[in-house]
């Protein structure tokens, strides 16, 4: 569905700019990206356009044949590989970017997930991670009435509610398992990262540039954050 929107366009100039950014003076096809958790394939597909070297990760095989489907023509193009998150199977300073959107916070580990994902960036690498409070409604009142209002607000102007359906159960579950749900972020993940010895930032406005109208409605409670950090750059001697 979103590469069929707006939301292609939006997230291609997103990812574009923060690589570029990050990387000015080099040339897309030069710089090794690794997608964690591509679900689908849109990242990979958006990263692999915009003419990276794109490999694509995820811990569920069927997930790996939808995004193929998906790419299309690109398929090729891209190395998909079946892998955890919390474990890669790639060589310290593999990649000068990593990448994921909507996984931290249903990771059992994100911790290490984290580690991983900082020991595989090359030196002057750069993290992307896109995140939110997901179902923080589920242990706190206030976030649990701001979730009910974007319910009544999706309801009264007429738009698809992305928060129910037959699998939103599950969903809820889940969210009650992993750690991340009742935390609050992305300050965690500014903590976790400076640990591991990265500069890092929070931009809590990426919603605006990425987000559709829709989502905006749905998810007015849980805006969706861009968590940015960087690999210190080896140093010439």
């Amino acid at each position: 569905m979103e590469l069929a929107t707006e939301q292609r366009q939006k997230w291609s100039a997103c990812l574009k700019d923060e690589i570029a950014k990050q990387f000015p003076n080099r040339a897309p096809q030069e710089l090794r990206v690794l997608e964690v958790g591509t679900g689908p394939g849109f990242f990979a597909i958006l990263l692999c356009e915009l003419g990276h070297d794109v490999t694509a990760i995820d811990l569920t095989p069927a997930m790996l044949k939808e995004a193929k489907k998906n790419a299309g023509t690109l398929a090729g193009e891209i190395q998909w590989m079946e892998m955890n998150a919390e474990a890669l199977g790639f060589a310290d300073g593999s990649f000068d970017v990593v990448v994921s959107r909507n996984l931290t916070w249903n990771l059992p580990r994100p911790e290490q997930a984290y580690a991983e994902w900082a020991r595989v960036l090359k030196p002057g690498g750069l993290l992307l991670n896109f995140d939110a409070n997901w179902y923080a409604y589920l242990f706190d009142d206030a976030a649990r009435q701001a979730f009910d209002r974007d319910r009544a607000n999706s309801a009264k102007q007429g738009v698809c509610d992305q928060n129910v359906g037959e699998n939103f159960d599950v969903m809820e579950d889940i969210a009650r398992r992993v750690p991340l749900s009742g935390i609050r972020r992305p300050d965690w993940d500014l903590r976790q990262l400076s640990k591991l010895g990265l500069s890092a930032e929070a931009d809590e406005t990426v919603w605006q540039r990425v987000w559709s109208e829709e989502e905006k409605l749905n998810f007015a409670s849980t805006p969706l954050f861009l968590v940015r950090a960087q690999r210190a750059p080896m140093i010439q001697r």
